[in-house]
């Protein structure tokens, strides 16, 4: 195994930082610095950081439930990160993908490059649902917008097509039961006599925001938004926010093997 890839599955840090690590002269091999992050090493080498034995834990991934209100990323100066609900032994997991810091919702995290890229690259089409709530209406043309393509401008074009399901129509005040408890975004407290619709919206792209500008492209404002599914893989419902489990092996198999 490259001595870049024990060090990102033994939990030091990803890939590409350990690779800063070790041109830095920061990894010994028995008892050597080493610069060069392509070594190979064997099953008998021991490997130290900093001065600190290394352990191997091998490729770990997680299903994590985001609450809304931290972000994802492994530190941040000012919030609360999803690396920050994990405990110290799963340290060295990074996020695949991201959510905004407002939404909530299925994440995968993990130490294993691989599984990220199949994925994450755009080449995959990987499709990610949605749960929405967004003040607005739906017709037949505004549907049909989102599904074959919406421009949604600042540098994107049109986005690729994607599936929209309204389950929930009518006036927020209907819904305002369903709607207390969650985590909304900041919205006049008037429009509660305006038109509500919810549903789910499933995307094989992940530009900046899509969800919330191909929604607002047709007139409608995103309320709360919930990630429930990534491919074939949706939320565990016994997760409660802030809680994660390890994937099993089959769920991994079913990510890892999909077809593009």
């Amino acid at each position: 195994m490259r001595l870049d890839k024990f060090l990102a599955e033994s939990g030091v840090a990803p890939r590409k930082k350990n690779r800063i690590l070790i041109k830095e002269g920061r990894v010994m091999v028995n008892g050597e610095i080493i610069t060069e992050p392509a070594m190979i090493l064997k099953e008998s080498d021991i490997v130290l950081f900093d001065g600190e034995v290394v352990t191997h834990q091998g490729k770990r991934y997680y299903m994590f439930h985001k609450p809304a209100g931290c972000v994802t990323a492994r530190s941040d100066d000012r919030h609360k990160t999803v690396l920050d609900y994990f405990h110290e032994e799963e340290q060295g997991l990074f996020p695949v993908g991201r959510l905004d810091k407002d939404t909530e919702g299925l994440l995968f995290l993990t130490n294993d490059g691989e599984f990220d890229y199949a994925l994450m690259n755009p080449s995959k089409h990987v499709e990610k649902r949605y749960f929405f709530w967004a003040l607005g209406e739906m017709n037949e043309e505004k549907r049909n917008g989102i599904e074959t393509g919406v421009e949604i401008g600042d540098g994107d074009l049109f986005t690729k097509p994607a599936k929209l399901e309204i389950t929930e129509s009518g006036e927020v005040s209907e819904f305002k039961d369903r709607l207390e408890g969650l985590k909304l975004r900041p919205f006049n407290e008037g429009a509660y006599n305006r038109r509500l619709i919810g549903g789910y919206l499933t995307i094989s792209e992940g530009k900046k925001h899509q969800v919330k500008r191909m929604l607002k492209a047709h007139g409608c404002f995103v309320l709360y938004l919930k990630r429930v599914a990534i491919g074939d893989i949706e939320l565990d419902s016994k997760l409660q926010k802030g809680e994660y489990r390890q994937l099993t092996i089959e769920e991994v198999q079913i990510l890892m093997n999909r077809e593009n």
